[in-house]
């Protein structure tokens, strides 16, 4: 046994470390590619590339998953399957979103591949944080999960009214600075 063994073999969330280092080096791996290889010059990318773009990534995802189907077995293939198509319906409502925000901001298309890959890499490592922080925080204290509920209730009702309030100002707002 070497001395990395232990390391290696010792588990991070219920998982093995060396299965998480694989994940992260694939993921590291892909945006090297993409900015790095694929998009090293700024420019404007069609739907074409966009739509092969998207299907490799995705390619990526479906057989990474077989992979985790394979080492952990048909609960974790599924779980894994199960959040994947979670997060590629989530993320359909990003499109719209980005592609109004990147109207209204008239950044040029040659650069939005730059703006959205950064952003994206932000919310990557964000979400990252958090969630390792949370699953942590959640298998030590379980009462948590109802500090959290509660937080998420007060900023919805908070979201809900704020957005009642900003309705009532842009109504009170003359109408040249609507526009």
């Amino acid at each position: 046994m070497t001395a990395l063994e232990p390391f290696f073999l010792a588990e991070f969330l219920g998982t093995a470390t060396w299965f998480w280092l694989v994940f992260i080096s694939i993921v590291i791996g892909l945006l090297v590619f993409d900015l790095g290889v694929l998009h090293r010059e700024q420019r404007e990318i069609g739907v074409t590339e966009s739509l092969l773009l998207s299907a490799g990534y995705i390619t990526a995802g479906l057989l990474f998953g077989l992979w985790v189907w394979q080492v952990k077995g048909v609960d974790a293939g599924m779980d894994f399957y199960s959040g994947f198509l979670i997060e590629k319906s989530l993320s359909m409502d990003n499109v719209f979103l980005m592609a109004m925000i990147f109207s209204f901001l008239s950044i040029p298309r040659r650069y939005q591949h730059e703006v959205l890959f950064w952003g994206i890499l932000g919310v990557i490592v964000l979400r990252a944080i958090m969630i390792g922080l949370g699953a942590a925080l959640i298998a030590e204290f379980s009462w948590i999960l109802y500090v959290l509920g509660i937080f998420l209730l007060v900023t919805g009702v908070k979201m809900l009214f704020s957005k009642v309030d900003a309705r009532k100002r842009m109504a009170n707002t003359p109408s040249e600075l609507q526009h």
